[in-house]
Parts: structure tokens; C-alpha cells; sequence
């Protein structure tokens, strides 16, 4: 089969569209999807360069999403049949012609949206889903704020934010005009250019001084110390990327002040039965949310799957709105 192959770590010209072998038959349990597209997480481009290698035992191939059409099943798999399309959460494979999935990993591709769109949607909501509902606990009228509103874990957040918690104050921040005034179409209540506005003192002027309940954090150290300003009593911090770096001093006394609380996730290194949990809680509640047309995929441009390079250096240049999609088959 054909897939994106690194010949060594390094700039977006280390990849290339070409011949590797194919995935196992699928296991108990899996499934194999001819993939239509993958897109692309900011987590491709640290594997690309060498600093975020994929799991044991899960495939070298980049692509933490797809969408296609189930090629296979293996044994104990029932729900699935040949020919039907899905899209998947993946640890990796997604840049490639045909991936094996979990069975536990699948959702249909909901209604209103087509094969190629829908690779858009797994990664950002089961980050969305996990993170600022599982762990952060985001409650009814509570005030959330989502860093990086403008990109494709940010469009996906305000969208499931309004939809499921339809009187929550929202907040984020983006860099671009064209970004911020997206994020307000999306249900942002503001949108905080972080270039040159305090979003500590936007968000605590925009609630009576209260502060956020829940933050999602794409920065890490960079952020740390203000989104601990910026958090209400009780608050929680949710970080899922390193953005702005990976070490910076904690205020613990700060944040015992505030009954505060920092969490840290990822997807990938789960276990399976992890990554089913989250897959069946986003079928659940946010699927029906986007088959209704609430929520939807942002995305920025579908890129052929042979011109990954410039999509990889796209992100890396950022100003993008939404996600890039990687088109690979039909």
C-alpha cells in the first residue's frame, strides 16, 4: 500500500507519499478501514521531527484520525459491516491507504457530513469530549475558556461548549482578526487577541472578577502562572499541549487559595478500553449535537495526501482556522 514514510526526523521534506508494506489482517476485535483522509494534529509534526515517537507496538506511520470504509473485520466484531463508512480515533496510521482500527475506536460518519470532512472530527472531539466535559467537569452557566479558539481542538471546543452547555460564558483567545472573529461565530462570547490583550484581566472584567471554571490549555509553561490567575475558586486547568513549553514554576499557594486544580492529559498512550470509553461518551452526547448541525467540522483546506509537506508546513506557519485534511482515496 502506499503511505507518508519519514526517512529520517526532520523539516516537512522528510516525508514522502510511497510504497510500504501492508497492515496485519485485523485481530480480534479490529477492523480495517480503506482510509478516504486523515488530517493533521500538531502531534504529527513533533513525530515527524523526532519528538513524539507512537506507542509500543502501534504503526510508525503518522495520522492520529481518518475516515474511509471498513475493508475487513475481524473476529467478535458485530456492528460493522464491508463497505460501511466510519471514521476512527487512531494512535497512529491514519496518513496511509488502509489502517487497522479497534472496533472500540469506530463511529459512523454522522449525517450532513461528508467521507473526507469526517476525518476531521475524531481527535478534536474525543479532546474536546474528554477534557473540558470528563475532566473539567464543565457545568451548566459555569465560565470556560479554550486557548487556540481559532484552531482545530479551539473551533471544535466553543462549538460543543455552546451546544452542550447552551448558558456557559465562553471565552478564548486567537491571533488573527479573521480567527477571533470566527471564534464569536462559533459561540464564543469574546475572543481575546493574546497578542495584545490580557486575557486574565479580559476574563476576570467579563465575570465580576469571578474567573474561569474551566481552562483548556494548548501552551503548557508559557500559560501555567495566568491561566492559575485566571481560574475561579474551584477551578480546574486543563492542559493538553506544550506549545509554549514544558516547564515553568507552579504557585501552589496560589492555586490552595482558589481549591484549585491542574490536569494533564493525552489520547494517544491510553489503553484501549480508555479510548473506547471516550469514543462511546462522544457518540453519545456530541454526535447527535452534530447530526443536528450545532457542531461541525472546521476545516481550513483538504490537501492531497502527496502534498503532506505543504500541509505540515502550513501548520507550522500558522493562521490557520480549522483543521487541514489530507485527502487519500475515494
Amino acid at each position: 500500500m502506499l503511505a507518508v514514510t519519514v526517512s529520517s526526523p526532520g523539516p516537512a521534506e522528510v516525508m514522502s507519499w510511497s510504497e510500504t508494506a501492508d497492515p496485519s489482517p485485523p485481530g480480534p476485535g479490529e477492523v480495517t478501514l480503506d482510509v478516504a483522509a486523515s488530517a493533521v494534529n500538531r502531534a504529527d509534526l513533533l513525530q515527524r521531527q523526532g519528538h513524539y515517537p507512537p506507542p509500543t507496538g502501534v504503526s510508525p506511520v503518522m495520522g492520529l484520525e481518518c475516515s474511509g470504509r471498513v475493508a475487513a473485520t475481524g473476529s467478535g466484531v458485530t456492528g460493522w459491516a464491508v463497505g460501511e463508512a466510519a471514521c476512527a480515533l487512531l494512535s497512529g496510521g491514519g496518513y496511509a491507504e488502509r489502517v487497522v482500527v479497534p472496533v472500540g475506536q469506530l463511529l459512523p460518519v454522522p449525517g450532513g457530513v461528508s467521507l473526507i470532512e469526517a476525518a476531521a472530527l475524531p481527535e478534536a472531539t474525543c479532546t474536546v469530549w474528554s477534557n473540558v466535559f470528563e475532566v473539567g467537569r464543565l457545568g451548566d452557566a459555569e465560565v470556560f475558556l479554550a486557548h487556540g479558539g481559532a484552531g482545530g481542538i479551539g473551533t471544535t471546543a466553543l462549538q460543543v461548549a455552546r451546544a452542550l452547555r447552551p448558558a456557559a460564558r465562553i471565552f478564548t483567545t486567537a491571533g488573527s482578526p479573521a480567527g477571533r472573529a470566527r471564534c464569536l461565530e462559533l459561540g464564543a462570547d469574546e475572543a481575546i487577541d493574546y497578542r495584545t490583550d490580557d486575557f486574565v484581566e479580559r476574563v476576570h472584567t467579563g465575570t465580576e472578577n469571578a474567573g474561569a471554571d474551566v481552562v483548556l490549555d494548548n501552551m503548557g509553561a508559557k500559560y501555567l502562572a495566568r491561566n492559575v490567575d485566571v481560574l475561579a475558586a474551584d477551578g480546574r486547568l486543563v492542559i493538553i499541549g506544550m506549545q509554549g513549553g514544558r516547564r515553568a514554576e507552579l504557585d501552589i499557594a496560589a492555586l490552595l487559595g482558589k481549591r484549585g486544580s491542574v490536569h494533564a492529559t493525552s489520547l494517544r498512550h491510553r489503553p484501549r478500553e480508555q479510548k473506547a470509553s471516550v469514543v462511546a461518551g462522544v457518540r453519545t452526547h456530541v454526535w447527535p449535537a452534530i447530526e443536528a448541525g450545532a457542531v461541525r467540522p472546521v476545516i481550513d483546506r483538504v490537501v492531497p495526501i502527496a502534498d503532506v509537506a505543504g500541509a505540515h508546513r502550513a501548520m507550522e506557519e500558522g493562521g490557520l482556522i480549522g483543521k487541514i485534511v489530507l485527502a487519500v482515496g475515494g
